[in-house]
């Protein structure tokens, strides 16, 4: 069993940068991990995502060039550097951890970070 816990979200000027944290209990060095966000009364919507060696990942073409995961496989963690931050970036920010790079359907999921992005 795998539990997710996000943390490092806050409020933030439009320009600004913020780096959320997604700590796993369990050995998820072999997972792939991703960040999903929601806005109230939309869908859930995908950011990005990183294989279990950091060797591929992918990013949702609104955050290309503004935000970067990675991850520390021994300390279970994986991270979303979030920087030229805009107001439509505002969003609960989901940990998400999976066995297969390419799912649709990832089996775990934390709580969410809530973050807003003042103009």
């Amino acid at each position: 069993q795998v539990q997710l816990v996000e943390s490092g979200g806050g409020l933030v000027q439009a320009g600004g940068s913020l780096r959320l944290v997604c700590t796993a209990s369990g050995r998820t060095f072999t997972y792939a991990m991703a960040w999903f966000r929601q806005v109230p009364g939309k869908e859930r919507e995908f950011v990005a995502r990183i294989n279990w060696s950091s060797s591929i990942t992918y990013y949702t073409d609104s955050v290309k060039g503004r935000f970067t995961i990675s991850r520390d496989n021994p300390k279970n963690t994986v991270y979303l550097q979030m920087t030229s931050l805009q107001p439509e970036d505002t969003a609960v920010y989901y940990c998400a951890a999976d066995r297969n790079l390419g799912t649709d359907n990832w089996r775990y999921w934390g709580q969410g970070t809530q973050v807003t992005v003042s103009s």
